[in-house]
């Protein structure tokens, strides 16, 4: 049996709130579609990061890459000092969903081929199906994969290695040796080209245009190197600054260039002309005082994520220690998703890195500072897609208002009601699922129902439904079969009725008439007197037959209604109104 409305006082009801009952339902109109919602604490569909989790398995954590083959998160890290029992240093695979460690490859070759614990501070590139291309200190290219004993390597001549990317063909990478750029064999560490820029020591490949952007963040310039003639192309000027290197990364899907420098990115398109420039540090609502470190893009939802880390010095204005992730869109460089504070994160132990998650749902965020990488989850705030309907119901009927949302994650929901024309609500107890059933009574007329969706991102509302009561129906138990001329109206409600007067051809009064049966619902002798009432011809010639019942249990005849009758069913009683009966003559 559905339930009563929780809220609802209860069912007495008196005549005029009957009439007022009838009204109301008279008045109401055919069902309103809501749909759509009337608010919440944020805009539906808006989008924050969430930090879901934290890992400390894998040490100082320089660097991150998520395998598109395998899935499995490599990390590259130092050894933490504090941990005099264990040294942390190589590259450790871990998986994504807890951080648990899977395998770690601590040996790698020195520049004789000697096996030697080796620190890993940059990943290169994933390997097929599984694994990653390294470099480790000082010029060591290696390779490893998840359960290997140890990692292939070799050693670069020349200069220590300061920046590393995928090379124009699987078998090589690129490096950088302060402002020399080499193409390098992964396998013997072969030089196959060299060039020797003015400056800088940071670069980034975009491999779908055939470009290198270098920078040099002393001169605050970037070159673009042609890959096919190994030659410069373009210099492009930096804005003026304080020359802080932070990172150059190139969007894989527009070509364009994000360039971390100070304490904003400024970025350009493929061709070098100036995009924007992208702020930080605003997380907090001051003016900026973080450093860019890291970006990650994903070509599924058009954004990048920039990794903020403070100085980590207090004596400089505005550090607190704290740094943040951003998230922009690539085509306009505005805000995708609000910033997240980052505990802790800052520079002193070395820069930040990022992994993003092909599709953006999930990103992982190193802080080598305090030895930990950060998992990050999307969430989405509830968008709704369908709202609860005005209702117009009797008493007694049951009411169904169903409300539905999308959202990441999945969004709970709870029925609110309204009793003073929506300017308070409160939750119906119990109300958790998204059809709201109940039995309506006559008090629930005019309530308005909302359902209130929530989860991580925030709190969506959807536009509230009215529901209109009508007076119950009584038909099958107030009253008989409506008189017709002649006919016979038997009451089914009320006393036993005695019988009808009517006038024959003669002038006589007619002794024929029914019986009211016995009332058993509200109105009792009323009821069966409207039920037995008779309808009688006055005056001469041929008289109608007479209706069966009587208006009273005495059984005393009387004359026939004259007027109209106004019956107010709802309330189970009757009102009517009688003439004086008139003498006829033979």
């Amino acid at each position: 049996m559905t339930p009563r409305h929780p809220l609802t006082p209860g069912r007495a009801c008196t005549a005029s709130a009957a009439l007022a009952l009838i009204l109301a339902s008279a008045a109401a109109g055919s069902p309103v579609s809501a749909a759509g919602g009337e608010g919440g604490d944020v805009p539906p569909g808006t989008v924050v990061y969430r930090a879901t989790a934290q890992f400390t398995t894998a040490g100082r954590a320089r660097d991150l890459l998520l395998h598109p083959d395998s899935k499995k998160l490599y990390v590259g890290s130092d050894d933490l000092p504090e941990t005099a029992e264990a040294n942390e240093s190589g590259l450790h695979v871990l998986e994504p969903a807890d951080g648990k460690v899977r395998s770690t490859v601590g040996q790698a070759p020195g520049p004789t081929g000697t096996l030697g614990r080796r620190a890993v501070r940059q990943l290169v590139a994933p390997l097929p199906g599984d694994g990653a291309v390294f470099v480790y200190p000082l010029r060591g290219i290696g390779t490893a994969k998840d359960g290997d004993a140890a990692a292939a390597g070799a050693w670069v001549a020349g200069g220590t290695v300061t920046d590393a990317a995928p090379g124009p063909t699987s078998s090589t990478v690129l490096v950088a040796q302060g402002s020399v750029l080499s193409e390098v064999d992964i396998a013997t560490a072969a030089v196959r080209r060299t060039l020797t820029l003015e400056g800088g020591e940071r670069f980034a490949h975009d491999r779908a245009r055939g470009t290198v952007w270098f920078t040099d963040f002393g001169n605050r310039r970037m070159y673009r190197v042609d890959l096919a003639s190994f030659t410069v192309a373009a210099t492009v000027e930096l804005p003026a600054g304080e020359s802080s290197a932070g990172f150059t990364e190139v969007d894989p899907e527009t070509g364009a260039v994000w360039v971390g420098l100070d304490t904003s990115v400024v970025v350009h398109d493929a061709a070098g002309k100036p995009i924007g420039t992208v702020k930080g540090g605003t997380v907090k609502g001051g003016a900026g005082t973080d450093m860019p470190r890291a970006a990650g893009f994903d070509a599924a939802t058009h954004e990048a994520f920039v990794v903020w880390q403070d100085t980590g010095d207090t004596s400089q204005p505005g550090s607190d220690g704290d740094g943040a992730l951003t998230v922009h869109r690539t085509r306009d460089l505005g805000e995708a998703a609000g910033p997240v504070v980052l505990p802790g994160n800052h520079a002193q132990s070395g820069s930040a890195a990022v992994a993003v998650q092909p599709g953006g749902a999930t990103l992982f965020v190193s802080d080598p500072a305090a030895g930990r990488i950060t998992r990050l989850e999307r969430s989405t705030s509830p968008r709704i897609t369908r709202g609860p309907e005005d209702r117009t119901v009797a008493a007694g009927a049951e009411v169904s208002l169903t409300a539905q949302a999308e959202g990441t994650p999945a969004p709970t929901v709870v029925w609110q009601v309204s009793t003073d024309a929506g300017r308070t609500w409160r939750a119906v107890p119990g109300a958790t699922s998204a059809t709201y059933s109940f039995t309506a009574a006559a008090a629930d007329n005019g309530r308005r129902y909302r359902a209130e969706f929530a989860n991580d991102a925030g709190v969506s509302r959807t536009a509230p439904a009215t529901l209109t009561v009508t007076a119950a129906d009584t038909t099958t138990g107030g009253g008989g079969t409506a008189p017709t001329t002649g006919g016979t109206a038997g009451g089914t409600t009320g006393g036993s009725g005695g019988p009808a007067a009517s006038t024959g051809t003669d002038g006589t009064a007619a002794t024929a008439g029914g019986t009211g049966s016995s009332g058993a619902s509200s109105g009792g002798s009323a009821g069966g007197s409207a039920g037995g009432a008779s309808g009688a011809t006055v005056g001469g010639g041929t008289g109608a037959t007479p209706a069966g019942g009587a208006l009273a249990s005495t059984g005393t005849a009387v004359a026939s209604l004259a007027g109209g009758a106004l019956v107010l069913t709802a309330a189970g009683w009757v009102l009517v109104r009688r003439t004086r009966p008139r003498r006829t003559t033979g």
